[in-house]
């Protein structure tokens, strides 16, 4: 199996299973007053597969109800084959580009790239992919539970033109 297509499986397992990993939360012990303070290197990724694309669920669970805060970590050239999600979800570029596109075909050609500080809606119900380029990034995203991740349309990572990882 080449490393994109391992690195676009992991994404859809981040993607699909969040819910159901036991991933660790940031600990309030020695919060102040309920205030919880986290630095970039502290957030708790894990991925499935041990390596590749991963996430942190930094607050609240995706899969139960109420807000929750994740950021996903794609290494570069990792990317999500297309899938939608049962509710909003409000994405934050918050480490490198990250390419963006609509609809159930991947055409990195077609992506669009937003830099670090770009916001973009995840409408849901929306079809969509994404993922990272030459550079690893990190996405922030922020939802109400409990969301669902459907997988749709192509899954077929080495022929969606996407950058090979260096």
């Amino acid at each position: 199996m080449s490393k994109l297509l391992n690195a676009s499986i992991g994404v859809g397992l981040v993607i699909g299973l969040a819910g159901a990993l036991e991933i660790a939360l940031p600990s309030r012990a020695g919060a102040e007053n309920g205030f919880i303070r986290l630095l970039p290197e502290q957030a708790p990724f894990k991925s499935p597969l041990g390596a590749g694309p991963s996430q942190a669920i930094i607050y609240g669970d995706p899969s139960k109800p109420g807000i929750y805060v994740v950021r996903n970590r794609f290494p570069p050239g990792a990317h999500s084959n297309p899938h939608f999600h049962s509710q909003d979800r409000h994405a934050t570029v918050i480490k490198g580009v990250w390419y963006t596109g609509v609809g159930e075909k991947i055409d990195f050609n077609a992506a669009v790239p937003l830099k670090e500080g770009s916001y973009m809606l995840h409408p849901a119900n929306g079809v969509h992919w994404d993922g990272a380029g030459e550079e690893e990034v990190v996405v922030q995203i922020i939802g109400v539970g409990p969301v669902t991740t459907t997988q749709v349309g192509a899954t077929d990572a080495q022929n969606s033109n996407w950058p090979k990882p260096k």
